[in-house]
């Protein structure tokens, strides 16, 4: 079991090291800086399943590194949840087919909403509809799954987060995000004390 584990773990560092690197994320950037910190709107990020669960880990990472962004799951969008978008947002779309159902209906009606809203696509399908209708689109490289039977989101999920921490820290490079303000957002718990003491050391020195 152990050998198992040990291909498991090489296989997704490999993964890692394979997603392509291009001018897309910083492209992706400056349109979320654009909208989010001068236009004023927010991030709005979607996915269906397990990559909805990486969408909302990317939103919330977001919102408490200086970027206010949202989580809305594609389903509830058809139900009212959708009145949660406005005009200046800018939405980030997972889906590694490409093809998720929901998410070409969030596209959708969004649009009809608010038509020309920006449109990131993080997917392993380049040829996709949701990556030709995208503004922006980063590949993940479209790693094989190292489930068992190829099916189940474990390496492809792993792309995905770790594409949406290059994102959010290219983002706090820009907006120079600063210890004094993650305490601003994070009050509580270790994280909060630790934020709070080293704003304090930056600005004793």
């Amino acid at each position: 079991m152990e050998e198992l584990i040990r291909k498991v773990i090489l296989s997704e560092s490999e993964a890692i090291k394979n997603i392509p690197v291009s001018p897309a994320f910083s492209d992706a950037i400056e349109i979320i800086f654009k909208h989010v910190h001068e236009k004023k709107g927010k991030l709005v990020a979607s996915g269906m399943g397990k990559a909805g669960q990486i969408a909302e880990n990317i939103a919330t990472t977001f919102s408490s590194t200086g970027t206010p962004a949202v989580f809305l799951h594609p389903s509830d969008s058809q139900h009212g949840d959708l009145g949660v978008v406005q005009e200046n947002d800018v939405l980030l779309l997972i889906s590694n087919s490409g093809k998720t159902r929901e998410i070409i209906e969030l596209v959708s009606l969004s649009g009809e909403l608010y038509p020309g809203l920006p449109l990131i696509v993080i997917s392993g399908n380049p040829e996709s509809e949701l990556a030709k209708n995208a503004d922006v689109f980063i590949f993940t490289g479209n790693p094989a799954e190292v489930c068992p039977l190829g099916l189940t989101p474990t390496t492809s999920t792993t792309a995905m987060t770790v594409i949406g921490d290059a994102l959010v820290v290219g983002m706090m490079t820009k907006i120079g995000f600063t210890s004094r303000d993650y305490a601003k957002r994070h009050h509580g718990g270790y994280l909060g004390d630790k934020s709070r003491s080293q704003a304090g050391t930056e600005f004793s020195k």
